[in-house]
């Protein structure tokens, strides 16, 4: 241990070793998908940190660990946004410095049983708020959770039934807290046992007592994937071909990926004429996404629209959150450099207004999202209070079809649905498509990456409200009060301590007339 203190007293080392352990837990999502290493990921992170020699080292290496793990969680926008991944997550990265001064004030050298008992519900508090700060669609939105590596696991999804990708996150982190305290801490074990055993025994809980949806129907749903296609009109006529497939085949809805049709259909009734010529081959409304210029009114949009038989049916939804820099620049007159070494948007894509629920046929309510908007929880629970019976995502991957993207995307459809008790049907352009039940399984088989093809699913439709449905956030909110009752603690704490510390003491004043030695009369 003296080897490795005496190590770690480079700066640039230390800073070295922090931004490698934050992006360790990167191994726990798509591809890797080595779920399980979610509960001792942050233990290096969280020894390094505590071992800072004063809590401003702590706080910058939070700040490099949490570049490390930005820029492993996004690495593959580098060939999107080249030199600015790397400027994007630095500021992201800064977002941990404060967390990274909370492990060092509750955890450093022999922290009391106190110390640590806060230590593990304040520092998942504060994980959380990083995930809270970052989760604003203007920093990218809630892509990469820590709660979001557990999207496979049936017990982690039955707990996001109940608190969201939220509570997932705060009992990972509590119980890395916990075993980085057993690890480094051995006379505190009883505390950090308790908190292992907390955690073991809310997952029981809610896996004993959390309703189940009632599955009490089931839809057919298609999914058309194209694949890999250059140009907007071949890629139309390949959808055309995979979707005449589905003839015959009892399906209640088709579902085609983001930007699949490049052209506004306002402007082109030949289009919108042979789309209504496919539903009506197929006997199924067709739900398409449009990334045009508008002719109604000004801009770029991406929107969802519904066609049936009869032609464009007037359900429509234009997307709402945007990607910054892949559909808009954010302050483009600071930052539109960013168009000159990337793929940034040269033009600014148009926001909708409002979230949609369409009605399909006579008794299927869907509710659309394009590209990122799935990794929004509120978006999925809205458009569920809503009385959307069957969540869908529609999105393009195909700039990043070689890496970890595509994967990471598919994954947080599984997610959405256990949280709000719906199906979520998640349907691409280039792959990974995929549709999951009403608890977060997989349903059918997934679409690669490799797959030019249409897949038909039985999807179970399910009724009933989860409890983070009717409860929102609660997660979130009970972190900020723990996170506020810590700080108005530890300003008491100062405060007394401030009050009982002694007066300094003061040295006799030397006169003209008298000195220590030889006192005036």
């Amino acid at each position: 241990m003296k080897t490795l203190g005496h190590w770690l007293a480079s700066p640039w080392r230390r800073s070295a070793a922090a931004v490698i352990a934050g992006a360790l837990p990167v191994l726990a999502y798509p591809a890797p998908s080595l779920w399980w290493c979610a509960y001792v990921a942050l233990v290096p992170w969280i020894l390094l940190v505590r071992s800072a020699p004063t809590g401003k080292r702590a706080a910058y290496d939070g700040w490099c660990g949490g570049f490390g793990l930005m820029l492993a969680m996004h690495h593959w926008l580098l060939p999107f946004l080249h030199v600015f991944t790397f400027v994007l997550a630095a500021l992201l990265g800064a977002l941990w410095a404060l967390w990274g001064w909370q492990v060092h004030r509750l955890l450093a050298g022999l922290p009391s049983r106190r110390r640590i008992s806060a230590a593990l519900v304040v520092l998942p508090s504060g994980w959380l708020a990083v995930e809270l700060v970052r989760s604003w669609q203007g920093l990218g939105g809630p892509w990469g959770m820590l709660g979001s590596s557990q999207w496979q696991v049936e017990p982690a999804l039955r707990l996001a039934s109940v608190g969201g990708v939220w509570l997932l996150s705060f009992l990972i982190v509590e119980v890395n807290v916990a075993v980085a305290v057993l690890v480094a801490v051995r006379q505190a074990r009883v505390p950090a046992m308790a908190g292992l055993v907390a955690a073991a025994a809310a997952t029981s809980a809610v896996w004993a007592l959390s309703p189940r949806p009632g599955v009490d129907g089931q839809a057919r749903i298609a999914v058309v994937q194209p694949g890999v296609i250059d140009g907007p009109g071949n890629r139309l006529a390949r959808e055309e071909q995979l979707t005449r497939r589905l003839a015959g085949q009892d399906v209640d809805l088709i579902v085609w990926g983001e930007s699949s049709v490049g052209f506004d259909l306002g402007d082109r009734p030949d289009l919108a004429r042979r789309l209504a010529d496919l539903s009506r081959a197929t006997g199924a409304d067709i739900l398409v996404n449009v990334d045009a210029r508008r002719s109604d009114k000004p801009g770029i949009y991406k929107s969802s629209i519904l066609v049936g038989p009869d032609g464009l049916t007037g359900e429509r939804y234009d997307k709402m959150r945007l990607v910054p820099f892949g559909e808009y620049v954010p302050a483009r007159s600071l930052l539109g450099w960013a168009t000159s070494v990337g793929k940034a948007a040269g033009e600014d894509r148009m926001r909708g207004s409002q979230p949609v629920v369409m009605n399909v046929g006579d008794s299927l309510r869907v509710g659309p999202m394009v590209c990122f908007e799935t990794a929004f929880p509120d978006m999925t629970r809205h458009l569920t209070r809503e009385g959307a019976d069957v969540l869908i995502g529609q999105s393009s991957t195909s700039t990043f079809q070689n890496s970890w993207a595509p994967e990471q995307h598919a994954s947080l459809a599984a997610l959405r649905a256990a949280e709000t008790g719906r199906p979520m049907v998640h349907a691409t352009l280039t792959g990974v498509s995929a549709v999951y039940g009403p608890s977060g399984q997989p349903v059918g088989s997934r679409l690669g990456t490799d797959a030019s093809a249409t897949q038909t699913y039985e999807v179970p439709l399910a009724h009933g409200t989860t409890p983070y449905v009717r409860l929102g956030d609660w997660t979130v909110h009970a972190a900020m009060l723990i996170l506020a009752a810590w700080a108005a603690g530890e300003g008491l704490r100062t405060l007394r301590l401030r009050r009982s510390a002694p007066e300094p003491r003061v040295p006799p004043a030397h006169t003209a007339h008298g000195s220590p030695a030889r006192p005036g009369r």
